[in-house]
């Protein structure tokens, strides 16, 4: 195959995509007074905590060190560090384009007020028009982004937004293993900004009825959360999945320097503002 009218616009809409993926990850981060998205509750719970209780307290806060996390929603998958230290964190997610093949992989760095990109293009044989990049990270000045706030912030370590979902939940049962159950009301507070406002709205009244299991793991710390939501009309029924692992063993963030980095040039920012 070779370069057809519209590659351009197939690469902006692509990109714009995994933009909208790696900075929906942060929409909710840090809403919390502490920080995690949470608010009080996420505070060690009382000797009299209820069941919603403990598992707001096993969601990150920041004192946990750098961690892993992973988690999908209805269309996305997504991946990276958090490292709460270095007020930073990497997301890396993948889009394949339906129609020629190729896949894009992109992955934003943060660490303070800086940021990194990478992207690689894969499956890209008898493929031209595709921009050219660097491999390594290209450091993006915010003043050149047209919509600079739609870029991945540092806002707070619960980047799967589990706390506003928990928050949510209606009924919190203990099961063994550390293992909780519930029902959350995807319509209360912020869960339907965490999940997807345009899935959530889809739902109609079932959206107050949706069932979900969360996991701690030893250490104290949440593990996993995963929302099983419903079919709705002509929609198939999907799960809005965030794991945790490897707390304050992940590696920590940095900078990169030297040879690892340079700045971004004029393609990187015409592939972003489209």
């Amino acid at each position: 195959m070779t370069n057809g009218t519209g590659r351009a616009g197939t690469i902006r809409r692509t990109v714009s995509a995994l933009v909208g993926v790696l900075t929906a990850t942060t929409l909710l981060a840090g809403c919390g007074a502490d920080g995690s998205g949470t608010g009080a509750d996420a505070a060690s719970p009382s000797p009299t905590a209820t069941p919603r209780e403990e598992l707001l307290a096993a969601v990150p806060d920041g004192t946990e060190g750098a961690f892993r996390f992973a988690g999908k929603d209805s269309s996305s998958d997504i991946s990276g560090v958090v490292d709460p230290a270095a007020k930073g964190m990497d997301l890396t997610a993948a889009v394949k384009d339906p129609e020629h093949g190729f896949t894009t992989r992109m992955s934003f760095l943060v660490v303070q007020e800086q940021l990194w990109m990478k992207v690689k293009f894969t499956g890209t044989e008898g493929l031209t028009g595709l921009p050219k990049l660097p491999s390594r990270w290209m450091e993006l000045d915010r003043t050149k982004l047209t919509d600079a706030e739609s870029a991945p912030t540092y806002e707070g370590v619960d980047v799967g937004n589990a706390g506003p979902i928990i928050e949510a939940a209606t009924s919190v049962q203990e099961k063994a293993d550390h293992t909780y159950t519930g029902v959350v009301d995807l319509t209360k507070g912020e869960a339907s900004k965490a999940v997807g406002e345009a899935e959530v709205a889809a739902l109609g009244e079932a959206a107050r009825q949706v069932p979900f299991t969360a996991v701690v793991g030893p250490d104290g710390n949440l593990a996993s959360l995963t929302v099983d939501v419903p079919a709705a009309g002509k929609a198939k029924a999907w799960t809005y999945v965030v794991k945790y692992v490897d707390y304050g063993s992940a590696p920590k963030l940095a900078a990169p320097t030297g040879n690892a980095a340079q700045q971004a040039p004029k393609v990187a920012y015409e592939m972003l503002n489209g």
